[in-house]
């Protein structure tokens, strides 16, 4: 059926191209590797990405850290001069309440702030007159 070339039969480039079912089925098969690999590198192409991303994310998550410990520092800086301060304002306090029972108590006081008062209105009254 086929000719020998050197019997000037047809050349196999001449002759027409029958698919066979073995070279559609190898074509499907070529066509699904290469479906395949571009799935693949899709793949690593977005697994590259969220890589990059949790490590901006790692990153990030530690410097929040790092400004969270120095927060807290100086909040524990603040607490302790507050009950610092809390301390003393109960000792002033404690001092003045004692004063003024030696001073004679309430009566005392009122009577010294009634004065002040009037004294105030006399100045007043002085000034403008």
């Amino acid at each position: 059926m086929f000719h020998n070339r050197s019997n000037g039969g047809p050349k196999y480039s001449q002759l027409p191209y029958v698919e066979s079912e073995s070279d559609s089925e190898d074509d499907e098969v070529q066509r699904q590797v290469k479906s395949q690999r571009k799935q693949l590198k899709e793949q690593d192409e977005g697994l590259e990405m969220l890589s990059e991303s949790a490590n901006r994310l790692g990153k990030l998550s530690l410097g929040i850290s790092e400004e969270l410990t120095q927060q807290n520092k100086l909040l524990d800086g603040m607490e302790n001069d507050l009950d610092s301060a809390a301390t003393n304002l109960d000792f002033v306090t404690a001092q003045t309440k004692q004063l003024i029972k030696s001073a004679g108590g309430k009566r005392n006081l009122c009577i010294i702030v009634v004065l002040t008062l009037i004294s105030i209105f006399l100045l007043i009254l002085i000034l403008y007159t």
